[in-house]
């Protein structure tokens, strides 16, 4: 799967190995064993290798975890016992091979989706996901244009973008004290979608924005860039994109010696940006959406668990369960896990997860989301503040 398309061969051939079924078998959402009991397969899609690999990584521990959970539990639909199974794919953060392991799934016969990681993978997916009529749950794509697509299928279990740029915009400017305000991207769904929402806020807040700069996703060098920018004389960089990029960028900052304030995303809040960026992280700010773990309704128990088994969290774990876990919720109130019929309940959970209340709005957005920010202090992420969402407003119409 490394840098090349997939064949159609390969695909088979990988299908085989999993023990799902040949390419060309008809097969159902859930099959049934010698004894009786349901097998339910339920994908997980993040990059699995490449730069972004520990979130990935992350989203899937996240998920295995819950389903492990889950068959403990002894779940039986239909009044049959049932093992869900994660058939997890990697779509290496590119939305070409997104919708490759899209189709896969799909013919796979998975009977929901728990992914992709990153908004611009989880766009082109969530169209074949549609057309096929299976059921999405993001823990991670924040791009507002996810879930504004109108499909009946895409759900996301994470604060988007509109309100996270909002967040990051007004405390550049109010709580930083940031006048001039310089904004990079990396040009994907999520990093240019979060810029967009920040120059908006920035701009509403009585800021300026002295720069708008892009890069890539791919890219680790800054300094053409951030020497452009250094003639502006900004007081603030924002970046919007991940932290294989903000580390590097934050180090090529300090060393053209700009003196500005370095604030980023969710992408860039990560246990590896700590890692990445080393002493130079130092009093660079980020906001995350959600919760601080130590304050979500179930966080120190998930943080207990998953540490013990997979190491420290990154940042988007938590939601990766909670995703699981609701998605299998609606399957227990449709006694299905047929797509068709457990879709209906979906709009209709209730329910408190690790990370709060979780309900979805008419869009398939998740309701009342926080926003988070955090600062490096002493090489560890500190909370500063926590700004909630519309926990309180009115409920609208769910998605039908």
């Amino acid at each position: 799967m490394n840098g090349s398309p997939l064949s159609k061969w390969t695909l088979c051939l990988v299908a085989v190995g999993l023990s799902l079924g040949a390419c060309g078998k008809k097969e159902e959402s859930a099959t049934a064993t010698m004894t009786g009991e349901l097998t339910v397969r339920i994908g997980q899609v993040s990059p699995l290798t490449g730069p972004q690999a520990h979130l990935g990584k992350d989203n899937d521990n996240g998920a295995r975890l819950a389903i492990d959970e889950i068959n403990a539990s002894g779940v039986t639909l239909g009044g049959k016992k049932v093992k869900f199974v994660l058939v997890s794919e990697d779509d290496q953060a590119d939305p070409k091979f997104a919708t490759i392991v899209a189709d896969k799934l799909i013919d796979q016969k998975v009977a929901g989706v728990i992914g992709h990681l990153n908004s611009g993978t989880s766009i082109p997916a969530s169209k074949r996901y549609h057309e096929a009529g299976i059921p999405q749950i993001s823990p991670s794509a924040t791009a507002i244009a996810y879930t504004a697509q109108g499909f009946k299928t895409a759900f996301r279990i994470m604060t988007n973008d509109r309100q996270q740029g909002k967040v990051l915009g007004e405390y550049a400017v109010k709580k930083l004290g940031a006048k001039r305000i310089a904004i990079i991207d990396d040009r994907t769904a999520y990093g240019q979608g979060l810029a967009d929402e920040v120059d908006k806020a920035v701009k509403a807040s009585g800021g300026e924005v002295i720069a708008r700069e892009f890069t890539t996703d791919r890219s680790t060098d800054f300094l053409a860039i951030l020497t452009s920018i250094k003639a502006k004389k900004p007081d603030l960089v924002f970046y919007g994109g991940m932290d294989a990029q903000g580390a590097p960028m934050v180090k090529q900052l300090h060393s053209l010696g700009i003196k500005a304030k370095f604030l980023g995303g969710d992408g860039v809040q990560t246990a590896e940006f700590l890692k990445l960026a080393a002493t130079q992280a130092e009093s660079v700010t980020a906001s995350s959406p959600g919760l601080p773990i130590e304050s979500m309704p179930g966080g120190k128990e998930f943080k207990q668990k998953f540490t013990d088994r997979f190491g420290a969290i990154q940042t988007y774990a938590p939601y990766a369960y909670d995703a699981a876990m609701t998605m299998v919720d609606a399957m227990k109130k449709a006694d299905s896990a047929v797509p068709a019929k457990y879709l209906t309940e979906l709009p209709r959970v209730q329910r408190t997860g690790v990370t709060g209340n979780i309900s979805f709005d008419e869009k398939g957005d998740v309701r009342g989301g926080a926003i988070t920010l955090y600062q490096v202090k002493a090489g560890k992420w500190e909370v500063l503040e926590t700004v909630m969402g519309d926990a309180g407003a009115v409920p609208a119409e769910p998605k039908k």
